[in-house]
């Protein structure tokens, strides 16, 4: 059977020469439980089965939503019911006009397949794939000028994964086993923030294009050297040329950045080869608040005499990341989990990126307001979480732009994968492809092998972690050939030898589920990690959007099949997440001291908690810099309809914590650190390079007389004492902290709640009310 051709998934994203004919929009599809060797539109029109419009991009469920043949999967129960489709073949078709330039080569480019699928090109078999994260390019070969058809069978994929092994060390979630080694995202067999969805579907962009015969097949720029005076930069190039005949060819490189400029030559010696240059004085690219994002605009030419045969275009930014990691830590904080950008610590306010949707078709119309929010709340950090696909070079494009890193987990999540030689061989191609996609961004920052895989060897009593051999052998050797200078984390967590012979709670990079009691318990005011990638508390979405997903009949009370589902407990019986609804009603109790037997008061009480919980978070972590070194919250918005930890719903409505991390968030903060003995103290933290010279005030509601007023200066990159306040346990205050520099430029309030829980919840609506107004009080 021909397979997809093997080819670089680091071409040039934007190429002028290269003639290309898009072929999204309108096709058709047919479906049935049962297989057929169709191989034309013709034997499926003849086979009688129901053929219906559809859009590419697009989910198999999608088109049968907009056909009318299911109900909204978001509503109620229903995406439990589509579980029936998961043995469904499905065919898309179309026909398309082209014609073929004189000396090119045609190829066929499908961005996202999902997931099993062979592809007919006028009734013969081109290609088959078998990886829903990558994009594949396949040979035309039979393309003609003038008319043609395309005939693409989606096979099953859970009829695919029962031919594999499923050997007894290898363990995952009950919903997980179907996953161990199709490539899907592993978030589609059901997850604690996702349904249940193994979906199907030609779900990102299809188009014919036109190869030159000599041509760049891939094109990186690395910097291996930067500091404020010189850069040192090294393009790598693939060629295909014809014949394999070098003879006059050369590649060309020029990059330009405002009035800054640099080029560079060297001759084709082999089809693979570099050409190496320095840079004087660069404009280097700096996270935000710490510096400009600078990026180069190039253009790579490959030349023969005087013409120019082909070119890649991209955008480059000089800068070095560096990962500073032991380990391990211990009581007194001697470990380390720091990133350094250009020879620099940053502190890392950060969230958790999880899927746009479950049907990831969605995604590209999604994503661009979902950045804003990221941006709005003032991230410099994105961690793509390893449950989801790879997103597209538009989501880089924004970090890049934006000054925002990117933290990228591979497509491995909460399993013990088998280590044998054939998912080895996937996982080994399918990071070869991504990293060549992704590695040219200058805001991707980190490699990670996986999601807590590390610590999935502790939950089902595996031994050490270091036995993986998909993060320890197979990844490794992927980058040191791929992307050697960029930071690689086997796992997050990562439990290495030496911390796999030590107590969890040691780790200098650590996750704080946990309990998940009170927000201000020891179990998170006495973590000892350096940096955690992943913390968050539960809320309910407004009760407007509530009404959008569950029934009229099942709105209230909370603990009911819908409610559960949306909880998220993937598959009805199988209870591996049902406490999280209990746990949310647990958290508001324990704030407000009673339960609301109202979906509205209960809606409002829950994300009043949820934003008390994540701004304490994220000021612990500040007020400790740099004996604490970052925090990536979890999470900023969800992929469907449900309650969870997301601090804006499925719909786009914020919860209130969106606010309180926004303020949280900002590079110059004033804050009250927790008690020590009968005092608070009254801290900046600056994350910027520049001193600022801060006028603060601070008054308790209620209260005329100010608590403490001054000016201070802000010391660049550290937290410095403003003050002291005294602290009384029993006393519930609301404080209000203003504060601005003395150009005005910068200007902030945040807040401070005092004393132990129950608080009233009528004085802290009010208390919320009269310092930020009634905007941030609609639930």
């Amino acid at each position: 059977m021909k397979t997809s051709t093997p080819r670089s998934q680091s071409s040039p994203p934007l190429n002028p020469l290269r003639k290309a004919l898009a072929l999204d929009g309108p096709w058709s599809f047919a479906w049935s439980e049962q297989p057929a060797e169709f191989r034309t539109i013709a034997d499926v029109q003849k086979s009688g089965m129901d053929a219906l419009p559809c859009q590419v991009p697009g989910n198999f469920e999608l088109d049968l939503l907009a056909n009318g043949r299911i109900k909204e999967p978001y509503v109620g129960m229903n995406i439990v019911a589509l579980q029936r489709f998961e043995s469904t073949h499905v065919w898309y078709y179309r026909r398309f006009d082209c014609t073929i330039p004189k000396g090119t080569e045609p190829v066929f480019v499908f961005e996202g397949l999902d997931c099993f699928a062979d592809i007919y090109l006028n009734g013969i078999l081109i290609g088959s794939t078998a990886n829903a994260l990558v994009e594949h390019v396949v040979s035309a070969k039979g393309l003609r000028s003038g008319s043609n058809e395309m005939l693409i069978h989606i096979r099953p994929s859970l009829d695919e994964a029962r031919k594999y092994d499923y050997p007894p060390g290898a363990v995952a979630q009950l919903p997980g086993y179907g996953g161990m080694y199709v490539r899907k995202p592993p978030h589609a067999f059901g997850w604690d923030i996702m349904p249940r969805a193994v979906s199907g579907g030609i779900w990102r962009s299809v188009r014919l294009e036109f190869l030159p015969a000599a041509r760049l097949e891939t094109v990186w720029l690395e910097t291996t050297a930067a500091d404020e005076s010189n850069a040192d930069l090294t393009l790598h190039f693939r060629t295909r040329l014809p014949m394999g005949n070098i003879s006059g060819y050369r590649i060309a490189i020029e990059g330009k950045c405002g009035k800054a400029r640099f080029e560079a030559a060297g001759p084709v010696v082999f089809e693979a080869g570099r050409v190496t240059f320095s840079v004087a004085n660069p404009k280097r690219w700096w996270p935000r608040d710490r510096g400009l994002p600078e990026l180069y605009d190039v253009t790579v030419r490959l030349i023969k005499g005087d013409r120019e045969c082909d070119r890649a275009v991209f955008r480059h930014g000089i800068r070095m990341v560096q990962l500073l990691r032991t380990s391990v830590t211990d009581e007194s904080g001697s470990g380390e989990f720091c990133f350094l950008v250009n020879g620099e610590r940053t502190f890392i306010r950060g969230t958790n990126w999880v899927p746009a949707d479950t049907y990831h078709s969605r995604d590209a119309a999604r994503i661009p307001r979902i950045l804003e929010l990221a941006k709005e709340c003032g991230c410099n950090l994105i961690r793509c979480w390893g449950g989801n696909v790879f997103e597209s070079r538009e989501f880089f494009d924004f970090c890049d732009e934006n000054g925002i890193l990117v933290w990228q987990d591979f497509a491995l999540a909460c399993v013990v994968y088998p280590h044998n030689d054939e998912l080895a061989r996937i996982i080994e191609d399918e990071a070869r492809k991504v990293v060549r996609r992704l590695r040219q961004h200058a805001s991707l920052a980190l490699w990670s092998g996986d999601n807590e895989c590390d610590l999935a060897h502790d939950w089902h009593q595996r031994g050490s972690p270091e036995g993986n051999r998909l993060t320890r052998i197979v990844l490794p050797r992927v980058l040191s050939d791929e992307d050697p200078s960029r930071p690689y984390l086997p796992s997050s967590p990562c439990v290495d030898g030496k911390a796999f012979l030590t107590d969890r709670r040691y780790l200098p990079e650590d996750h704080l589920w946990g309990p998940r009691d009170f927000f201000k318990s020891p179990y998170y005011t006495h973590s000892l990690c350096h940096f955690v990638s992943e913390i968050g508390y539960h809320a309910c979405p407004s009760v407007k959007s509530v009404k959008r997903f569950i029934t009229k009949a099942k709105l209230w009370p909370p603990g009911n099949d819908e409610w559960l589902l949306h909880g998220t407990s993937p598959i009805p019986g199988i209870t591996a997440w049902d406490y999280r609804i209990e746990l949310m009603s647990k958290q508001a109790g324990e704030m407000f001291g009673k339960i609301a037997d109202n979906l509205a008061d209960f809606a409002w009480q829950s994300q009043s908690v949820q934003a008390e919980a994540n701004k304490f978070f994220i000021e612990l972590f500040r007020g400790a810099k740099w004996r604490r070194t970052g925090l990536i919250w979890w999470n900023l918005i969800d992929g469907w309809p449900q309650f969870s930890d997301a601090v804006v719903d499925y719909y786009f409505e914020k919860k209130l914590a969106f606010d309180f991390i926004r303020r949280a968030q900002q590079p110059v903060i004033a804050m009250v650190r927790e008690a020590k003995g009968w005092i608070h103290d009254l801290v900046a933290c600056n994350d910027t390079r520049t001193p600022v010279a801060l006028n603060f005030v601070v008054r308790e509601l209620g209260v005329a007389k100010p608590l403490v007023k001054g000016r201070r200066i802000a010391a660049a990159d550290a937290v410095t004492v403003l003050g002291t306040l005294p602290y009384f346990r029993k006393h519930q205050r609301f404080l209000v902290i203003d504060w601005k520099s003395d150009d005005g430029k910068i200007r902030g309030r945040n807040h401070y709640l005092a004393g132990n829980p129950p608080f009233s919840p009528a004085d802290y609506r009010r208390w919320i009310k009269q310092a930020y107004g009634t905007d941030v009080t609609k639930i």
